[in-house]
């Protein structure tokens, strides 16, 4: 009997080519599906929520799958996982990808189509010396940030507005650029760190990373918080800021539950 799975992945980014399959090349939806494939015994497609760039890392990215297969539901994470773990160069090494959750769910439901709305987080690093360790996972920025601009400017980017300045060139045609940013928080953390969350019913390409960048420019002080009016209602993407590296940005969760889900992100849910 045909089952439809939802799965809920982890990975980073850093040494794939993106999420979505292409040819001849490393991606994370190729890497699961030919794993799901031998696990399954059957051909897998996946279905995923968003098309992450080269470099940016998920903590819950949302995919879905029919086929009929005969290994449980419950056994099914933990056997893709083995495998993606033992195809590496040495057994202690894990994989970079890795499946969190797996559940059956109604057979009409799709992981992309039935979303509600994502939430991104974009880590800046804001210190003068930049982090080794860290550079495939933040964007470090040398001089000081004024996080109090920066926060001035998302309480302007919240809400419902036509979001075409906060797009690059490249991306799928889509019918209206008008999206709704939920809630737009800049948190300091520890270690020099500031986090960007952000949370809406959807993103045009490159948007939450042009968000980064803009306010990124706001806290150096070359753009005001006064400026995002303007740039929102111009809409050319010249006005906005710079287009944020993809290694600092991460998809945090997927919403299916748009009344609950939707509150969680506006109240600032913690992982």
């Amino acid at each position: 009997m045909e089952r439809n799975i939802l799965l809920t992945i982890a990975y980073d980014g850093t040494d794939f080519c993106g999420w979505q399959r292409q040819p001849a090349v490393r991606t994370v939806q190729g890497v699961l599906e030919e794993a799901l494939t031998k696990v399954c015994r059957t051909e897998i497609r996946l279905n995923g929520t968003s098309r992450t760039d080269a470099g940016v890392h998920a903590l819950g990215q949302r995919a879905s799958f029919k086929g009929d297969f005969g290994i449980p539901t419950d056994r099914l994470a933990r056997a893709v996982n083995n495998l993606l773990s033992a195809a590496q160069t040495y057994r202690t090494k894990s994989s970079d990808v890795r499946i969190l959750d797996a559940v059956e769910v109604d057979k009409g439901f799709h992981a992309r189509f039935d979303s509600r709305g994502k939430r991104y987080r974009y880590v800046i690093l804001n210190r003068p010396q930049a982090d080794l360790f860290r550079r495939n996972y933040v964007y470090h920025v040398k001089e000081p940030l004024d996080v109090e601009r920066m926060r001035a400017a998302a309480a302007l980017i919240e809400g419902t507005h036509d979001f075409s300045c906060f797009q690059s060139s490249g991306g799928t045609p889509r019918e209206t650029t008008v999206r709704t940013v939920y809630s737009l928080r800049v948190e300091p953390r520890d270690d020099g760190e500031i986090w960007i969350e952000i949370a809406g019913d959807g993103f045009l390409y490159n948007m939450v990373r042009i968000i980064a960048g803009t306010l990124t420019e706001v806290g150096l002080g070359r753009k005001s918080p006064a400026d995002i009016p303007l740039i929102l209602a111009e809409g050319r993407r010249q006005q906005a800021g710079h287009t944020a590296p993809a290694e600092g940005l991460y998809l945090v969760e997927v919403f299916y539950d748009n009344r609950n889900e939707r509150e969680a992100a506006i109240h600032g849910k913690e992982d």
